[in-house]
């Protein structure tokens, strides 16, 4: 079976992005490198799918990168939403925020700058749904932090959880961090969880 082709079918029968999420995509194509950063068209309708349906009204996003996932979330929030999201790179916070300001879903999301250990304890309250998809070495000590904020019944998902196969293996430093976050999660009863082949590996965790 060619996986790619599998993958781009499924692409292809996924609902498509919103006009402003695909400018940003086009800018930040033109603008950076890395852009596999971007969650992408199943990842995303996979959270605006779960916003909806799970009625979340506070999210908190951890790794803004450009901005796509983020806006995907606010507009599947509704009008009195609210989405936090953390970034640390100055670079992309400039398309992040050109885009944010353009989208009449703007008004629900505030970025926080800085490394997000420290952003994360200066908002106030829980959180009905978070995504997490920064420094892959900190996932575990995210979870720590993250876990106890989550409301009771709450969505936490976090992305590329498979790192390309190499969690596997665990012979890289980040590969390592991700297993040991998988694990942690898999003995924790406080949650139940469902490990997705999406992409690079996508992991939803509810609180029980």
């Amino acid at each position: 079976m060619d996986l790619q082709a599998v993958e781009r079918y499924a692409i292809e029968h996924t609902s498509e992005d919103s006009p402003i999420i695909q400018e940003l995509i086009r800018a930040s194509e033109e603008d950076l490198e890395h852009t596999d950063m971007l969650s992408g068209r199943q990842v995303g309708r996979l959270l605006a799918i779960l916003i909806k349906v799970s009625g979340a009204r506070r999210v908190l996003e951890v790794g803004t990168f450009t901005g796509y996932s983020a806006l995907t979330m606010a507009e599947a929030l509704p009008d009195n939403g609210e989405l936090f999201t953390c970034e640390y790179n100055k670079r992309y916070e400039n398309i992040a925020r050109t885009f944010f300001e353009k989208s009449k879903d703007g008004h629900k999301i505030s970025l926080l700058m800085g490394k997000a250990l420290d952003t994360i304890p200066t908002i106030s309250g829980s959180f009905d749904f978070v995504f997490l998809d920064a420094d892959k070495i900190n996932y575990p000590n995210y979870y720590e932090m993250i876990l106890p904020r989550l409301a009771a019944g709450g969505l936490l998902v976090i992305d590329n959880v498979l790192w390309g196969g190499e969690v596997i293996a665990r012979e890289s430093e980040k590969a390592t961090a991700i297993d040991r976050l998988s694990k942690m999660i898999r003995d924790d009863k406080s949650v139940e969880q469902l490990m997705l082949t999406v992409r690079d590996g996508v992991t939803v965790v509810r609180k029980k």
